[in-house]
């Protein structure tokens, strides 16, 4: 016989078209209620959760590769943004070599988080998402089946019904739906194993999915919280070296270790303010005190009219609006020029004690 096409001859063409158009007459007779369904209620359940948790493995699909998007934008946004201040940030500037070091980083860790997703994450949710096509196609293959089994007991048992009985026709009839029942038994008995299986697998799977990216997130974030840090010390040295910058053109003092001291001549002399304090040290204390018991040593009192961050030990931080008392450096040859040495009023009112004294740039006060 000539082939209707390729592994296709007109005998199983007609086949075929045959079995449709019983599939069809069974399922109008069963739903007119002619003819009675095979109903496994369990496996429809089955069906049911499968069809469920499919659509939920999509849905987080692709949610998951709408978020490695935003990953990955966000990962070009802040690459540009890094690699405008490492453009800009000039040479002189503190912390240069740290920062060209900071901004590449910063690219590492976001590629690697980018990476790991979806080497982790989203290959697993495509290997998941894998077995469903088969499974379902299954299903339907199922469904076939059991019409084609319901088809042939119903034709069986009319035959029996009938008045004039064939032998033949229904020896026919009966191996045809011995060989219905066993086609239908053994994809039926399959998927009566997988889909429980395949659905109490579901919770599995997103535990390690979302165990995995909290992990890659939680180290993602903490060294990006590390590199933050840095970065944010780094501005404030450079705020700091811009300040300083800033002082030497209008003479404001630099305290020194013994290098050079950076003072211009309108700065006042390490001799000049130990003999000033020296002075004041031996007059009666009523620079500003009111009566109030002060500190040995004390002066007068200067009020910040900046912010002004320690850099070193010996130092005292001050904020804008601190009242400090000045007090004698115990040793007038430890003084550098342009700095006092103080401590802030609040504190020795409540404590009476100068547990943090410290120095500080005269320039950065305005004596009350």
């Amino acid at each position: 016989m000539a082939e209707m096409g390729k592994g296709v001859t007109a005998g199983k063409l007609a086949s075929n078209v045959q079995k449709k158009l019983t599939r069809a007459q069974e399922k109008v007779l069963q739903k007119l209620g002619k003819a009675d369904e095979t109903r496994d209620t369990a496996f429809e359940e089955g069906v049911t959760n499968f069809n469920k948790q499919m659509l939920e493995g999509s849905k987080l699909q692709k949610d998951l590769k709408a978020y490695l998007v935003a990953v990955k934008t966000m990962h070009e946004a802040s690459r540009r943004l890094q690699d405008c201040l490492a453009d800009m940030y000039e040479p002189d500037w503190f912390g240069k070599e740290e920062v060209d070091a900071m901004v590449e980083d910063t690219d590492s860790l976001w590629t690697d988080y980018h990476q790991k997703l979806v080497d982790q994450s989203l290959i697993s949710m495509d290997t998941y998402l894998a077995q469903f096509p088969d499974v379902k196609a299954r299903i339907a293959k199922r469904d076939r089946k059991l019409v084609d089994y319901d088809s042939a007991r119903h034709h069986f048992a009319s035959l029996q019904k009938g008045k004039k009985k064939d032998d033949v026709k229904m020896a026919k009839a009966e191996e045809e739906l011995a060989r219905s029942q066993k086609v239908f038994d053994e994809i039926n008995v399959d998927l009566q194993e997988e889909l429980p299986a395949l659905w109490n697998s579901r919770v599995g799977f997103y535990v390690n999915t979302f165990q995995g990216m909290a992990g890659y997130q939680e180290k993602f974030h903490k060294e990006m919280a590390k590199l933050n840090v840095n970065l944010n010390d780094i501005m404030t040295k450079l705020d700091e070296q811009r300040l300083v910058k800033k002082g030497a053109k209008t003479g404001t003092p630099v305290k020194s270790d013994g290098a050079n001291h950076n003072a211009t001549s309108d700065s006042p002399t390490k001799t000049d303010s130990a003999e000033a304090a020296a002075d004041t040290a031996g007059s009666p204390v009523t620079n500003g005190s009111d009566g109030v018991d002060m500190p040995d040593g004390f002066t007068f009192k200067v009020k910040a009219m900046h912010d002004y961050a320690a850099t070193d030990g010996d130092e005292l931080d001050m904020k804008a609006g601190d009242v400090v008392l000045v007090i004698a450096f115990d040793n007038p040859d430890e003084q550098d020029d342009g700095w006092l040495m103080g401590v802030k009023e609040d504190h020795w009112l409540q404590h009476k004690n100068m547990s943090i004294k410290g120095v500080f740039p005269e320039n950065f006060t305005q004596r009350l």
